[in-house]
C-alpha cells in the first residue's frame, strides 16, 4: 500500500470518526447506544429526529464545504504556483457571497430554491475568471494576491451597500448569517441543491490533476510536453467556481480552510498538487466538522458562527504560512 493510500485512508477514517462524534456531542449529550439505535432507525422519534434532522447534516454539510474549499485552494495553488492562494485570498468566496446576498437581497429565492445556489456560484465564477485572466497576463504572485484584495474589497463594499439599504430586519439577518459562515440549521434539502455543484466542481478538479503536476516544471515546459495551458486555466478555474460558489450557497463564507489544508498535507505527497487534492479535501472538512463541533460545545449566550471560528484559527496560520515562505526566500 503506497503512502497516498495510507494517508486517504487515514483521513477518511478521522471523518468518518468526526461524523459519528458530531451526532452524540452537543448541547445534551447522548449516549453511543442511543446514537447507533438512531441511524439505524431503531430508536424513538426524538433521537431520530435529532440526529437525522439536525445534528447529521449539520456535520455532512460542514465536512462538504470544508472539502469543496480545501479541494479549490489546493488546485489554485497549483495553477498558480503559489501556497498563499486559494478561494478566500483571491476574493473568490467574497465574490460568492455577493452574488448570494444579491439573491436575498432581491428576494430571488422566493422564486426558486435554486436562486441562492445559482447566484453564489456565478460571482465565484467571475471572480476565478478575473483571477486566471490575470494570471496570464502576469508572472507576479504579488499582483495576484492584491487583485484578490481588490475583489474581496469590492465585494465587501457591495455587500455592505446592499446592507444599508435592507428592505427589512429579515433580510438583513439573512446576509449578515451568510456573510459569517454557518452550518447551523442546514437539513438534507440545502445539501441536496448545493451536492450536485459542489460534485462537479470536484470532479472537475480532479481531472485537472495531472496538468497541475506538469505545471510545477513551469509553464514553458508544461507547454512542452504537451498541457494546453488555456484549457488548464479555464478547467480549474470552472471547478473552483463551482465548488466554492456551492460551498458558499450551503453555508457562506468561511475562509482560511482552504489555504492551511493544502499546505499541512503537501509535504506528506512530496509537494504534488495533483497528489494533494483529495487529501486536502478531507483535511478541510475533518477540520470545520471538529470546528463545528466546538461551535456547538462553547458555552456562549449565543452559538459562535463557523466561518469566525474558522477564522480565529485559520488567520494566524496563514500568517505563519506567509512568513515561512518569505524566510525560504531570504
Amino acid at each position: 500500500m503506497t503512502s497516498d493510500y495510507k494517508l486517504v485512508i487515514g483521513l477518511l477514517a478521522a471523518c468518518f470518526a468526526s461524523l459519528f462524534a458530531a451526532c452524540f456531542l452537543g448541547a445534551t449529550s447522548m449516549s453511543f447506544t442511543r446514537v447507533v439505535s438512531a441511524i439505524i432507525g431503531q430508536a424513538g422519534s426524538g433521537d431520530t429526529l435529532i440526529i437525522w434532522q439536525i445534528r447529521l447534516p449539520r456535520a455532512f454539510a460542514a465536512f462538504l464545504v470544508g472539502a469543496a474549499l480545501g479541494a479549490s485552494g489546493a488546485a489554485l495553488q497549483g495553477l498558480l504556483r503559489n501556497p498563499l492562494a486559494e478561494p478566500g485570498v483571491l476574493g473568490v468566496s467574497a465574490s460568492a457571497v455577493l452574488g448570494a446576498t444579491f439573491a436575498l437581497y432581491y428576494g430571488l429565492t422566493s422564486i426558486s430554491p435554486w436562486a441562492l445556489p445559482v447566484a453564489a456560484i456565478f460571482g465565484a465564477v467571475i471572480a476565478t475568471t478575473l483571477i486566471a485572466l490575470a494570471a496570464i497576463r502576469t508572472q507576479s504572485v504579488v499582483t495576484l494576491i492584491l487583485i484578490g484584495v481588490g475583489l474581496s474589497s469590492f465585494a465587501g463594499a457591495a455587500m455592505s451597500l446592499l446592507m444599508n439599504f435592507a428592505p427589512n430586519p429579515f433580510s438583513l439577518s439573512d446576509m449578515i448569517n451568510w456573510m459569517l459562515g454557518s452550518v447551523s440549521n442546514r437539513g438534507f434539502n440545502e445539501i441536496a441543491f448545493a451536492g450536485p455543484f459542489m460534485a462537479l466542481g470536484f470532479a472537475i478538479l480532479f481531472a485537472t490533476r495531472r496538468g497541475l503536476s506538469a505545471l510545477t516544471l513551469g509553464e514553458e515546459a508544461a507547454s512542452g510536453i504537451g498541457l494546453n495551458l488555456k484549457h488548464q486555466r479555464i478547467w480549474v478555474v470552472l471547478g473552483a467556481g463551482l465548488a466554492t460558489g456551492a460551498s458558499v450557497a450551503l453555508a457562506g463564507a468561511i475562509g482560511f480552510v482552504g489555504i492551511v489544508a493544502p499546505h499541512v498535507i503537501r509535504p506528506f505527497v512530496n509537494h504534488d498538487p495533483a497528489r494533494s487534492i483529495l487529501p486536502s479535501a478531507l483535511l478541510a472538512g475533518l477540520f470545520l466538522v471538529l470546528a463545528d463541533i466546538g461551535v456547538r460545545l462553547l458555552p456562549t449566550q449565543s452559538e459562535l458562527k463557523l466561518g469566525v471560528v474558522a477564522a480565529i484559527i485559520g488567520a494566524p496560520a496563514f500568517v505563519w504560512i506567509a512568513m515561512q515562505r518569505r524566510a525560504s526566500h531570504d
